[in-house]
């Protein structure tokens, strides 16, 4: 259980510093993406935060057991 709380931990740290890092050496601009500026319902639609984080931990649970642990 150590072991894991450690790399919980280790893994949280690395996110915040290599975000801090990508923020610093391309930086984020403030462009609307294609799904504001060409929104018609259809194609192209605003997701809320929460369901966009959802589709990525889906994306990346489904993958998980065709390319090995992760």
């Amino acid at each position: 259980m150590a072991t894991f709380l450690i790399g919980l931990v280790i893994l949280i740290g690395g996110a915040a510093l290599y975000g801090r890092f990508c923020e610093k050496v391309f930086g984020p601009d403030d462009r609307k993406t294609p799904a504001y500026t060409k929104e018609d319902g259809v194609d192209f639609v605003p997701m809320k935060g929460w369901k966009n984080s959802l589709i990525n931990l889906l994306n990346i649970a489904g993958t998980g057991p065709i390319i090995g642990p992760i």
